[in-house]
Parts: structure tokens; C-alpha cells; sequence
């Protein structure tokens, strides 16, 4: 008789240390500043935060020159060259 008393408190000693385990929380001071990093490293990536009341035009390239890079840009990628075939390095290639 005794040993049937054994098994459930056996059973039940495991469980409720486990369960006092997720119920403790030993990070408040981590909680508490949880995403500043992000937050942070978010500020830190905009060089010039005032840049939006600027009202001078950007100096630089003009339209049209803008235009013609930006369309050998985007034909770069309609026809891209060809790759060599990686089976025939150091055979019969130029020197």
C-alpha cells in the first residue's frame, strides 16, 4: 500500500517543480528594454534625420543622363552574359 502512495507523489513532485519554473521570471531587467538595440540601430542608419525640410534641389546628374543609366540598368538584366562552362578551367583557354 504504501508504494501506490509513492507513484502519484513520484509523479507530482516532477510537475510542479517544472511548472514553478515557467512561472518565474528572472528577466525583468532584460524585459524592460527589450527593442531598444533595434530601435537603436534604426536611428543610427538614417545619416540626415532632417533632410525632409530641405527644400534645395540635389546637385549631381541631370535627367537625362539619370535616365540613360537607369535604362543600361535595367537592360543589364534582359540579356545577361553568358556564364563559362566550369567543367573546362585551364583547358585550352587563352593565355
Amino acid at each position: 500500500m504504501k508504494t501506490a502512495h509513492r507513484l502519484p507523489c513520484a509523479t507530482l513532485l516532477p510537475l510542479l517543480v517544472l511548472l514553478a519554473g515557467c512561472a518565474a521570471t528572472t528577466t525583468p531587467v532584460l524585459d524592460s528594454h527589450f527593442g531598444e538595440s533595434v530601435a537603436l540601430l534604426k536611428a543610427q542608419q538614417i545619416m540626415y534625420p532632417d533632410a525632409y525640410r530641405n527644400a534645395n534641389p540635389v546637385s549631381g546628374i541631370d535627367g537625362k543622363a539619370g535616365v540613360s543609366a537607369y535604362q543600361r540598368y535595367q537592360k543589364s538584366f534582359a540579356a545577361p552574359e553568358p556564364q563559362p562552362n566550369v567543367f573546362t578551367i585551364g583547358v585550352g583557354g587563352r593565355q
